[in-house]
């Protein structure tokens, strides 16, 4: 047996699965909400107010739209994928895949949120309000989903310290 990096004693076959198991409750989480967001954004053309909108707020509402889409594709990717890769061997393969779908999906969720919440905030308000609330949106996903992983990784090792644990 390999001995896994803090203490873990498992292999690598087993490390493969212990991570695409914890990708995949990560991904479990988020696909909730972008299925909701996603599902709320189809409904919105068909709602009395849409003629309404100028076309800015059509093309913001284009790419909240297509963003989440995206990101429920990234999200649901790993799981598919899975299905068709069954018994193939190739789980490690899987799981670094699986790991660039979620980060993909978490980048198009927040386009869509930041999107979404601008063309709501400019629909009540027709103010300037709307893009500084959208950039506020923007950059505590950025914070909280990009920027401090990225300061908690630079802070790690030279040799990787933790790098059999994909969180």
């Amino acid at each position: 047996m390999d001995q896994g990096l803090k203490g873990r004693n498992e292999t690598a076959r087993a490390r493969a699965d212990r991570n695409f198991v914890e990708l995949l409750q990560g991904a479990r989480v988020a696909v909730t909400g972008v299925q909701v967001l996603f599902a709320f954004l189809l409904t919105v053309p068909f709602s009395p107010g849409f003629e309404r909108l100028g076309e800015g707020d059509r093309r913001l509402f284009y790419v909240a739209l297509v963003s989440a889409a995206l990101a429920s594709i990234c999200y649901i990717a790993p799981a598919t994928q899975h299905r068709v890769l069954f018994r193939q061997g190739l789980k490690e393969t899987l799981v670094r895949r699986s790991n660039r779908y979620g980060i993909a999906g978490a980048l198009a969720l927040a386009v869509s949120m930041t999107a979404a919440t601008m063309l709501v905030v400019d629909f009540l308000f027709h103010s300037a309000i709307g893009m500084v609330t959208a950039g506020i949106v923007a950059l505590v996903a950025a914070w909280a989903w990009f920027g401090q992983p990225a300061l908690d990784r630079n802070r790690l090792p030279e040799d990787g310290g933790g790098a059999d644990d994909p969180s």
